[in-house]
């Protein structure tokens, strides 16, 4: 499979951990690539950043036409059924290639953490429960847990006990509150980690969830309290 193309980001020389980040629907990698200037992580931390392009594709929902997208939308009045299960597979596997390639390059998968949101976060969801060896964790954004029925089945118990972050706003019109509350529900009742916050925003990320995000990577992939913002090296 040939690798994702996509943009990187390392804020520090020798990195010791990644985030593996994938965008919403119609985006693509540059889309989250600001958020890391304003993630409060101390000095020290090396991470590299990894914000992969989604394929392109046709999208029902708008009319067939062709952009990035992790699986194709059939329904947006519930976008939970009906899901596009060969892309969203095809999707998984295209993650699973960059994870295997931070390995080659020395960073163990317990030290990758898996972001994305919306569409993203459906997948980072997906290869995370999935994925057969132990990650340092999850970060769902305004999102929700797709192939719900199959997860039982096919997830790993390497990553049973990985953390996970879901945040989304209470005044989402893309993806409602609702639907994420019942996807957080769905892990937690199967015994994961879900650190569940909710912010008064729509289909968007805010700053109290931007210090959120930094706290979980710091907790995950072994950083100290944050001394202030990294400097940023950034390769295509």
């Amino acid at each position: 499979m040939e690798l994702l193309p996509h943009v990187e980001l390392v804020t520090g020389a020798d990195p010791t951990g990644t985030v593996i980040w994938m965008h919403g629907l119609g985006a693509d990698g540059w889309d989250f690539v600001p958020i890391v200037r304003e993630l409060p992580l101390p000095e020290e931390m090396a991470l590299r950043f990894i914000f992969p392009h989604a394929p392109v594709r046709p999208v029902t929902i708008n009319n067939g036409m062709e952009m990035r997208a992790w699986y194709d939308i059939a329904l947006m009045n519930d976008i939970s059924r009906q899901p596009d299960e060969r892309s969203i597979r095809e999707s998984q596997g295209m993650v699973e290639e960059l994870i295997t390639r931070e390995s080659q390059r020395g960073i163990d998968p317990d030290h990758i953490v898996l972001a994305g949101f919306s569409q993203g976060g459906v997948i980072a969801l997906q290869a995370g429960l999935r994925y057969r060896a132990p990650l340092a964790g999850i970060i769902a954004l305004s999102t929700y847990l797709a192939l719900d029925e199959s997860l039982d089945a096919e997830a790993q118990a390497a990553n049973r006990e990985v953390p996970i972050l879901m945040a989304h706003g209470t005044q989402d019109q893309v993806i409602p509150v609702q639907l994420a509350e019942r996807s957080r529900d769905a892990l937690t009742r199967r015994g994961y980690k879900v650190d569940w916050q909710s912010y008064p925003m729509p289909h968007s990320v805010c700053a109290e969830e931007v210090e959120e995000i930094g706290e979980f990577l710091m907790a995950t992939l072994g950083g100290e309290k944050p001394a202030g913002r990294s400097s940023i090296l950034l390769a295509r």
